[in-house]
């Protein structure tokens, strides 16, 4: 694999519009890529496209608009399922995003269990794979146990296999933290849930946008992964499921197209996928999401992988001579996230005075409060990187972070 030039990376750069404007007066360095990412014209154009032009309903018309819309829908499923490898494209839900698919199964599968029942989380979980699941708890007296991190950010191993025990029913763990950037050992976590007959589901949002999800080579029940983390529009994710789990898992919302038929005395309900997909999808975000994966395909997930690991290495070298900087999170294997903390400086004030600069950088519990308590930090900072990313811009990171330290100091 022929690794990306200097030349390569700014012919990339050419096809994101919003990296040609100016922010405060500076050239915009977008290091923000976890909170979303931005978007190639070619998606934006898809997009727009179906808007202006062919903006029907899908599945249910027979004039040439919906029929097209359909297929070009249907196009996206089928993008999507060859994208996780999935068996087949039944096993293909669309959703608002990987929220929504946490919640599904948090709702529909968690319906099955029983009070006393226990579901297993890890420490550096987003509230998006917590929260869910106390609601669960809440309503089914359902039992949330929770696997430990150290010092590096990495699940400690034996704690997560202790956790599994008989009354567990399902894993939920990150693939990817988005407040640390560690990348958990996706097949020993499935092989030691599996040892017990316990799904896992993983949350793949992170993970999605830097690295290959084989579900079949993984093994793993549910993976749920987000649109514009992925280069497309906000609004769309997919949730895969093993077919023979989804088939068992009473629908999350009821309405139009998830229905086989209904009267008033008795309603069947249509076969996968439809039976999660009720009312009126995001029709033209997914079908701008097919084309994002297709972007995504032809740079190659192999070659964005290793220009990304160039960029957190160089990264992380640059950040360690910022004096009075502390990287949080510092995983033996992990992608994209650089978090850090200021000696007396808050990380709204950091990121408030590197906008000045035009680099967006996100500040905060990034959705990951118990992150933040088990470092016993309020917030940090993160530098979230995508491979439309440059040496360059992280060298103007430090260099502005060395004019936060003189200004605190």
């Amino acid at each position: 694999m022929k690794p990306w030039t200097q030349e390569d990376i700014e012919i990339i750069r050419q096809d994101f519009p919003a990296l040609k404007q100016l922010a405060r007066g500076k050239p915009l360095v977008y290091l923000d890529s976890g909170a979303t990412a931005l978007k190639p014209k070619v998606v934006v154009d898809a997009e727009v496209e179906h808007l202006l032009y062919g903006a029907s309903n899908v599945h249910r018309g027979v004039h040439f608009l919906s029929e097209q819309a359909t297929r070009k829908f249907e196009d996206s499923r089928e993008k999507a399922r060859a994208f996780l490898n999935a068996r087949e494209t039944s096993e293909i839900i669309f959703t608002s995003g990987t929220t929504a698919g946490i919640n599904l199964v948090a709702y529909s599968f968690g319906s099955l269990l029983k009070a006393g029942d226990e579901v297993l989380i890890s420490h550096m979980e987003h509230h998006s794979n917590i929260v869910p699941w106390q609601m669960l708890c809440e309503r089914q007296v359902v039992v949330l146990l929770v696997a430990p991190i150290d010092d590096r950010g990495e699940l400690i191993m034996e704690e997560f296999a202790r956790l599994i025990g008989p009354k567990t029913r399902l894993v939920a763990i990150t693939a990817l933290s988005n407040a640390l950037g560690t990348i958990n050992p996706l097949q020993e976590i499935v092989r030691l849930a599996h040892a017990k007959d316990v799904p896992v589901l993983f949350d793949a949002a992170q993970a999605a946008p830097h690295m290959a999800l084989d579900v079949q080579a993984l093994d793993v029940d549910f993976l749920t992964i987000s649109s514009h983390k992925l280069f497309g529009p906000t609004g769309v994710g997919v949730l895969y499921g093993k077919r023979a789990l989804l088939e068992r898992m009473p629908p999350f919302l009821g309405g139009g197209d998830m229905i086989r038929s209904v009267s008033f005395e008795r309603t069947t309900y249509a076969p996968l996928p439809a039976k999660f997909e009720a009312g009126t999808p995001n029709i033209s975000g997914v079908i701008a999401f097919g084309v994002a994966l297709d972007y995504i395909n032809k740079l190659g997930l192999a070659r964005i992988a290793a220009y990304e690991h160039e960029l957190l290495d160089y990264g992380t070298k640059v950040l360690s001579t910022v004096p009075g900087l502390t990287l949080v999170g510092t995983a033996r294997h992990k992608a994209s996230i650089l978090s850090f903390t200021l000696d007396n400086v808050h990380p709204h004030d950091i990121g408030t005075m590197l906008d000045q600069d035009g680099i967006a950088i996100r500040a905060g519990h990034h959705c990951a409060q118990p992150v933040m308590s088990r470092y016993g930090v309020p917030a940090t900072a993160r530098a979230s990187l995508a491979f439309y990313n440059t040496k360059a811009e992280l060298d103007l990171l430090a260099q502005s972070l060395r004019k936060c330290v003189e200004v605190f100091s």
